[in-house]
Protein backbone atom coordinates (compact mmCIF):
# COMPACT_ATOMS: atom_id res chain seq x y z
CA UNK A 1 0.00 0.00 0.00
CA UNK A 2 1.39 3.29 -1.07
CA UNK A 3 1.80 6.58 0.70
CA UNK A 4 -1.61 7.82 -1.27
CA UNK A 5 -3.30 4.71 -0.44
CA UNK A 6 -2.58 4.97 3.22
CA UNK A 7 -3.50 8.79 2.89
CA UNK A 8 -6.89 7.80 1.73
CA UNK A 9 -7.81 5.38 4.13
CA UNK A 10 -6.76 7.10 7.06
CA UNK A 11 -4.21 4.62 8.07
CA UNK A 12 -0.53 6.06 8.94
CA UNK A 13 2.53 5.07 7.06
CA UNK A 14 4.74 1.83 8.48
CA UNK A 15 7.95 4.69 8.82
CA UNK A 16 5.61 6.58 11.53
CA UNK A 17 4.08 3.69 13.69
CA UNK A 18 5.94 3.07 16.60
CA UNK A 19 3.57 0.72 17.82
CA UNK A 20 3.62 -3.16 17.13
CA UNK A 21 0.88 -5.96 18.10
CA UNK A 22 0.67 -9.28 17.93
CA UNK A 23 4.08 -10.52 16.03
CA UNK A 24 6.06 -11.14 19.39
CA UNK A 25 7.80 -14.16 17.91
CA UNK A 26 8.66 -12.57 14.65
CA UNK A 27 10.43 -9.61 16.37
CA UNK A 28 12.11 -11.87 18.59
CA UNK A 29 13.88 -13.40 15.74
CA UNK A 30 14.79 -10.60 14.09
CA UNK A 31 17.00 -9.46 17.12
CA UNK A 32 18.10 -13.36 17.51
CA UNK A 33 19.43 -12.60 13.87
CA UNK A 34 21.13 -9.07 14.21
CA UNK A 35 22.60 -10.02 17.67
CA UNK A 36 24.20 -12.98 16.47
CA UNK A 37 26.40 -10.66 13.70
CA UNK A 38 25.65 -13.44 11.07
CA UNK A 39 22.24 -11.39 10.10
CA UNK A 40 21.24 -12.57 6.59
CA UNK A 41 21.71 -10.23 3.73
CA UNK A 42 18.03 -10.63 3.18
CA UNK A 43 14.48 -11.16 4.14
CA UNK A 44 11.15 -11.69 3.08
CA UNK A 45 8.22 -11.55 5.87
CA UNK A 46 5.31 -12.74 4.38
CA UNK A 47 1.11 -12.32 5.05
CA UNK A 48 -1.98 -11.39 4.61
CA UNK A 49 -2.27 -7.27 3.48
CA UNK A 50 -2.48 -5.06 6.59
CA UNK A 51 -1.43 -7.13 9.24
CA UNK A 52 1.60 -5.33 10.34
CA UNK A 53 4.12 -6.57 8.33
CA UNK A 54 5.41 -3.36 7.13
CA UNK A 55 5.33 -1.80 10.52
CA UNK A 56 7.57 -4.49 11.37
CA UNK A 57 10.11 -4.05 8.45
CA UNK A 58 10.59 -0.21 9.43
CA UNK A 59 10.98 -1.45 13.03
CA UNK A 60 13.96 -3.01 12.43
CA UNK A 61 15.16 -0.74 9.78
CA UNK A 62 14.91 1.93 12.59
CA UNK A 63 16.62 -0.45 15.25
CA UNK A 64 19.76 -1.63 12.53
CA UNK A 65 20.03 1.75 11.84
CA UNK A 66 20.11 3.46 15.47
CA UNK A 67 21.95 0.47 16.67
CA UNK A 68 24.63 -0.46 13.88
CA UNK A 69 27.04 -2.67 16.33
CA UNK A 70 25.42 -5.72 16.96
CA UNK A 71 27.33 -6.53 19.59
CA UNK A 72 26.75 -3.26 21.36
CA UNK A 73 25.53 -3.05 24.87
CA UNK A 74 22.14 -1.76 23.92
CA UNK A 75 21.49 -4.58 21.32
CA UNK A 76 22.83 -7.07 24.04
CA UNK A 77 20.14 -5.55 26.52
CA UNK A 78 16.98 -4.78 24.28
CA UNK A 79 13.90 -6.80 24.80
CA UNK A 80 12.48 -5.41 21.34
CA UNK A 81 13.29 -3.83 18.41
CA UNK A 82 11.57 -0.30 19.94
CA UNK A 83 13.53 2.83 19.19
CA UNK A 84 12.10 5.72 20.77
CA UNK A 85 10.17 8.02 18.50
CA UNK A 86 12.72 10.91 20.01
CA UNK A 87 15.69 9.16 18.73
CA UNK A 88 17.73 11.11 15.30
CA UNK A 89 17.74 7.83 13.49
CA UNK A 90 13.63 7.53 13.98
CA UNK A 91 12.85 11.20 13.17
CA UNK A 92 14.82 11.07 10.37
CA UNK A 93 12.75 8.20 8.58
CA UNK A 94 9.49 9.89 9.80
CA UNK A 95 11.23 12.56 7.68
CA UNK A 96 11.80 9.89 4.98
CA UNK A 97 15.61 11.79 5.18
CA UNK A 98 17.87 8.78 6.27
CA UNK A 99 20.16 8.53 3.57
CA UNK A 100 21.08 4.94 4.30
CA UNK A 101 17.43 3.88 4.25
CA UNK A 102 15.53 3.21 1.03
CA UNK A 103 12.01 2.52 0.43
CA UNK A 104 10.22 1.29 -2.75
CA UNK A 105 6.93 0.95 -2.93
CA UNK A 106 4.19 2.10 -6.55
CA UNK A 107 4.21 5.47 -6.98
CA UNK A 108 1.46 7.86 -9.02
CA UNK A 109 2.03 7.96 -12.63
CA UNK A 110 1.71 11.02 -15.50
CA UNK A 111 -2.37 10.52 -15.46
CA UNK A 112 -2.03 10.69 -11.47
CA UNK A 113 -2.96 7.30 -10.71
CA UNK A 114 -1.07 4.90 -8.93
CA UNK A 115 0.88 2.96 -11.40
CA UNK A 116 0.39 -1.27 -11.05
CA UNK A 117 3.67 -1.92 -10.16
CA UNK A 118 6.88 -0.54 -9.02
CA UNK A 119 8.94 0.62 -12.05
CA UNK A 120 12.00 -1.52 -12.72
CA UNK A 121 13.74 2.00 -12.41
CA UNK A 122 13.41 2.10 -9.12
CA UNK A 123 14.67 -1.32 -8.47
CA UNK A 124 17.75 -0.26 -10.08
CA UNK A 125 18.27 2.43 -7.45
CA UNK A 126 19.50 -0.18 -4.91
CA UNK A 127 23.04 -0.78 -6.98
CA UNK A 128 23.83 2.91 -6.76
CA UNK A 129 22.28 3.05 -3.09
CA UNK A 130 24.32 -0.15 -1.62
CA UNK A 131 27.17 0.81 -3.67
CA UNK A 132 27.56 4.27 -2.52
CA UNK A 133 28.91 4.77 1.17
CA UNK A 134 27.31 4.65 4.20
CA UNK A 135 27.00 6.42 7.14
CA UNK A 136 29.04 6.06 10.76
CA UNK A 137 27.56 2.17 11.05
CA UNK A 138 27.36 1.20 7.64
CA UNK A 139 24.83 -0.29 6.92
CA UNK A 140 22.15 -0.16 4.14
CA UNK A 141 18.64 -1.20 4.77
CA UNK A 142 16.03 -1.66 1.42
CA UNK A 143 12.46 -1.66 1.93
CA UNK A 144 10.51 -3.34 -0.96
CA UNK A 145 7.01 -2.66 -0.22
CA UNK A 146 5.71 -5.27 -1.90
CA UNK A 147 7.89 -7.32 -3.83
CA UNK A 148 4.33 -8.59 -5.11
CA UNK A 149 4.34 -5.27 -7.32
CA UNK A 150 7.40 -6.40 -8.98
CA UNK A 151 7.12 -6.86 -12.70
CA UNK A 152 9.68 -9.38 -14.76
CA UNK A 153 12.11 -6.50 -15.30
CA UNK A 154 12.05 -5.45 -11.84
CA UNK A 155 12.29 -9.14 -10.57
CA UNK A 156 15.60 -9.58 -12.62
CA UNK A 157 17.30 -6.57 -11.39
CA UNK A 158 16.37 -7.59 -7.73
CA UNK A 159 17.50 -11.30 -8.28
CA UNK A 160 20.87 -9.87 -9.52
CA UNK A 161 21.52 -8.05 -6.13
CA UNK A 162 20.52 -10.77 -4.38
CA UNK A 163 23.16 -13.06 -6.00
CA UNK A 164 25.54 -10.80 -5.12
CA UNK A 165 24.80 -8.86 -2.24
CA UNK A 166 27.49 -6.06 -0.61
CA UNK A 167 28.21 -6.16 2.63
CA UNK A 168 26.54 -4.84 5.51
CA UNK A 169 23.55 -4.84 3.38
CA UNK A 170 20.08 -5.47 4.54
CA UNK A 171 16.96 -6.13 2.30
CA UNK A 172 13.60 -6.30 3.92
CA UNK A 173 11.07 -7.82 1.06
CA UNK A 174 7.19 -7.36 1.78
CA UNK A 175 4.90 -10.00 0.71
CA UNK A 176 0.77 -10.57 0.87
CA UNK A 177 1.66 -13.54 -1.33
CA UNK A 178 4.21 -15.01 -1.15
CA UNK A 179 4.07 -18.41 -2.93
CA UNK A 180 3.39 -15.74 -5.81
CA UNK A 181 7.05 -14.70 -5.26
CA UNK A 182 9.56 -15.74 -8.16
CA UNK A 183 11.07 -18.85 -6.58
CA UNK A 184 14.70 -17.74 -7.04
CA UNK A 185 14.43 -14.73 -4.98
CA UNK A 186 12.18 -16.60 -2.36
CA UNK A 187 15.64 -18.71 -2.26
CA UNK A 188 17.96 -16.21 -1.51
CA UNK A 189 16.01 -14.73 1.52
CA UNK A 190 14.86 -16.00 5.20
CA UNK A 191 11.75 -16.46 5.11
CA UNK A 192 9.47 -14.97 8.33
CA UNK A 193 5.70 -15.68 8.09
CA UNK A 194 3.55 -13.70 9.85
CA UNK A 195 0.35 -14.81 11.16
CA UNK A 196 -3.26 -12.65 10.98
CA UNK A 197 -3.66 -10.56 14.24
CA UNK A 198 -5.50 -11.90 16.78
CA UNK A 199 -8.80 -10.01 17.34
CA UNK A 200 -7.56 -7.98 20.49
CA UNK A 201 -4.42 -7.28 18.59
CA UNK A 202 -6.41 -5.57 15.76
CA UNK A 203 -8.54 -3.79 17.95
CA UNK A 204 -5.63 -2.47 19.95
CA UNK A 205 -3.65 -1.08 16.36
CA UNK A 206 -6.93 0.12 14.97
CA UNK A 207 -7.95 2.55 17.80
CA UNK A 208 -4.58 3.65 17.77
CA UNK A 209 -4.54 4.83 14.57
CA UNK A 210 -7.28 6.55 14.41
CA UNK A 211 -7.90 7.52 18.17
CA UNK A 212 -10.20 5.49 19.59
CA UNK A 213 -10.47 3.12 22.40
CA UNK A 214 -10.63 -0.95 21.72
CA UNK A 215 -13.44 -1.35 23.65
CA UNK A 216 -15.54 1.47 21.74
CA UNK A 217 -18.48 -0.39 20.39
CA UNK A 218 -17.73 0.28 16.46
CA UNK A 219 -14.01 -0.55 16.47
CA UNK A 220 -14.69 -4.02 18.19
CA UNK A 221 -17.41 -4.99 15.58
CA UNK A 222 -14.76 -4.07 13.06
CA UNK A 223 -12.29 -5.81 14.28
CA UNK A 224 -14.47 -9.32 14.75
CA UNK A 225 -15.22 -8.62 11.24
CA UNK A 226 -11.54 -7.78 9.89
CA UNK A 227 -9.68 -11.22 9.70
CA UNK A 228 -6.93 -10.55 11.64
CA UNK A 229 -5.96 -7.42 9.27
CA UNK A 230 -6.20 -3.59 10.64
CA UNK A 231 -6.51 -2.18 7.52
CA UNK A 232 -9.62 -3.79 6.98
CA UNK A 233 -10.67 -3.21 10.41
CA UNK A 234 -10.27 0.72 9.72
CA UNK A 235 -11.82 0.82 6.30
CA UNK A 236 -14.89 -1.48 7.79
CA UNK A 237 -15.32 1.64 9.99
CA UNK A 238 -16.25 4.06 7.38
CA UNK A 239 -20.40 4.22 6.94
CA UNK A 240 -20.04 4.35 2.78
CA UNK A 241 -17.96 1.39 2.89
CA UNK A 242 -19.49 -0.49 5.01
CA UNK A 243 -22.92 -0.27 3.35
CA UNK A 244 -21.07 -1.12 0.18
CA UNK A 245 -19.91 -4.09 1.26
CA UNK A 246 -22.74 -5.60 3.22
CA UNK A 247 -24.38 -5.32 -0.75
CA UNK A 248 -21.39 -6.60 -2.13
CA UNK A 249 -21.40 -9.72 0.47
CA UNK A 250 -25.33 -10.31 -0.04
CA UNK A 251 -24.13 -10.81 -3.99
CA UNK A 252 -21.64 -13.47 -3.10
CA UNK A 253 -23.11 -15.18 -0.42
CA UNK A 254 -25.64 -15.41 -3.10
CA UNK A 255 -23.35 -17.47 -5.91
CA UNK A 256 -23.35 -19.72 -7.97
CA UNK A 257 -26.55 -17.56 -8.53
CA UNK A 258 -26.07 -13.85 -9.65
CA UNK A 259 -29.12 -11.24 -9.25
CA UNK A 260 -28.29 -9.31 -12.33
CA UNK A 261 -30.21 -6.53 -11.34
CA UNK A 262 -28.27 -5.98 -8.02
CA UNK A 263 -25.25 -6.70 -10.15
CA UNK A 264 -25.70 -3.94 -12.34
CA UNK A 265 -26.32 -1.53 -9.88
CA UNK A 266 -23.14 -2.72 -8.03
CA UNK A 267 -21.43 -2.05 -11.38
CA UNK A 268 -22.86 1.53 -11.65
CA UNK A 269 -21.76 2.57 -8.49
CA UNK A 270 -18.11 1.52 -8.55
CA UNK A 271 -17.77 3.00 -12.24
CA UNK A 272 -18.16 6.34 -10.34
CA UNK A 273 -16.92 5.63 -6.90
CA UNK A 274 -13.73 6.83 -5.66
CA UNK A 275 -10.51 4.57 -5.43
CA UNK A 276 -10.80 3.64 -2.10
CA UNK A 277 -14.50 1.52 -2.68
CA UNK A 278 -12.84 0.00 -5.83
CA UNK A 279 -10.43 -1.04 -3.25
CA UNK A 280 -12.75 -2.20 -0.36
CA UNK A 281 -14.66 -4.46 -3.75
CA UNK A 282 -11.38 -6.29 -4.16
CA UNK A 283 -10.46 -6.26 -0.66
CA UNK A 284 -14.10 -8.23 0.37
CA UNK A 285 -13.75 -10.67 -2.81
CA UNK A 286 -10.34 -11.69 -1.70
CA UNK A 287 -11.75 -11.60 1.95
CA UNK A 288 -14.64 -14.08 0.33
CA UNK A 289 -12.21 -16.63 -1.76
CA UNK A 290 -9.59 -17.40 1.21
CA UNK A 291 -12.08 -18.21 3.58
CA UNK A 292 -13.35 -20.46 1.25
CA UNK A 293 -9.63 -22.04 0.09
CA UNK A 294 -9.52 -22.30 3.90
CA UNK A 295 -11.90 -25.28 3.88
CA UNK A 296 -11.64 -26.41 -0.05
CA UNK A 297 -12.12 -30.36 0.23
CA UNK A 298 -9.89 -31.36 -2.80
CA UNK A 299 -7.94 -29.97 -5.41
CA UNK A 300 -10.33 -29.16 -8.18
CA UNK A 301 -12.38 -26.84 -5.62
CA UNK A 302 -8.84 -25.48 -4.48
CA UNK A 303 -8.21 -25.20 -8.42
CA UNK A 304 -11.20 -23.50 -9.28
CA UNK A 305 -11.30 -20.72 -5.94
CA UNK A 306 -6.80 -19.59 -7.04
CA UNK A 307 -7.95 -19.75 -10.32
CA UNK A 308 -11.15 -17.10 -9.47
CA UNK A 309 -8.51 -15.61 -7.29
CA UNK A 310 -5.62 -15.09 -10.35
CA UNK A 311 -8.50 -13.67 -12.60
CA UNK A 312 -10.24 -11.12 -10.29
CA UNK A 313 -6.70 -9.53 -9.35
CA UNK A 314 -5.10 -9.82 -12.12
CA UNK A 315 -8.47 -8.19 -14.00
CA UNK A 316 -8.28 -5.22 -11.13
CA UNK A 317 -4.82 -4.48 -12.03
CA UNK A 318 -5.62 -3.68 -15.71
CA UNK A 319 -8.46 -1.84 -14.92
CA UNK A 320 -6.44 0.72 -12.18
CA UNK A 321 -3.41 0.74 -14.31
CA UNK A 322 -5.28 1.72 -17.76
CA UNK A 323 -8.16 3.69 -15.96
CA UNK A 324 -10.60 1.48 -18.05
CA UNK A 325 -14.16 1.34 -17.19
CA UNK A 326 -14.76 -0.87 -14.14
CA UNK A 327 -17.60 -2.23 -15.32
CA UNK A 328 -16.81 -5.27 -17.53
CA UNK A 329 -14.09 -6.19 -14.78
CA UNK A 330 -17.00 -6.39 -12.22
CA UNK A 331 -19.36 -9.02 -14.43
CA UNK A 332 -15.97 -10.95 -15.79
CA UNK A 333 -15.21 -11.07 -11.84
CA UNK A 334 -18.90 -12.41 -10.67
CA UNK A 335 -18.43 -15.00 -13.73
CA UNK A 336 -15.29 -16.56 -12.77
CA UNK A 337 -16.49 -16.63 -8.79
CA UNK A 338 -19.69 -17.75 -9.65
CA UNK A 339 -17.76 -20.61 -11.65
CA UNK A 340 -15.60 -20.97 -8.44
CA UNK A 341 -19.14 -21.76 -5.95
CA UNK A 342 -20.06 -24.55 -8.19
CA UNK A 343 -19.80 -27.79 -6.42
Amino acid sequence: MSDDERASSGIGHPRATFALFGHAEAEAALLRAYRSSRIHHAWLIGGPQGIGKATLAYRFARFVLAHPDPAAPQVAQATSLAVDPANETARRIVAQGHPDLLALERTLGDTGKLKTVIAVDQVRQLVPFFGSTAGAGGWRVAIIDPVDDLNEAGENALLKLLEEPPARALLLLIAHTPGRVRATIRSRCRKLWLRPLAETDVAKAAALTIDRTPGDPEVAAAASAAEGSVARAIGLMDADTAKFRTRLIALLDGLPDVDARALHALGDALAVADQSLFEAFIDTVNGWLAARLRVAGDRDTFARIAGAWDAVNRAAALTQGYNLDRRPMIFDSFAALAQAARR
